[in-house]
């Protein structure tokens, strides 16, 4: 993965806040690793709904790969 040297300042009301950390509690990560993945895969979701390129998604090659059709 790319080195984070963005940041990302959201105001959250209490209760979020507190929901957001049970829920990385829950998953055993950070805060911020939490609401990282919930982002990217929200992101995924509605950028490839709309037909549109997914930044932090790299293309895959699938040129010479073997798909098991010998």
């Amino acid at each position: 993965m790319d080195k984070k040297t963005g940041t990302l300042l959201i105001r959250l009301s209490i209760a979020e806040k507190a929901a957001f950390t049970q829920c990385a509690d829950l998953a055993g990560i950070p805060v911020s690793a939490w609401m990282r993945e919930r982002l990217r895969q929200a992101a995924t979701k509605e950028l490839e709904s709309a037909g549109q390129r997914v930044p932090f998604i790299k293309p895959v090659s699938l040129q010479g790969a073997d798909h098991g059709n010998e």
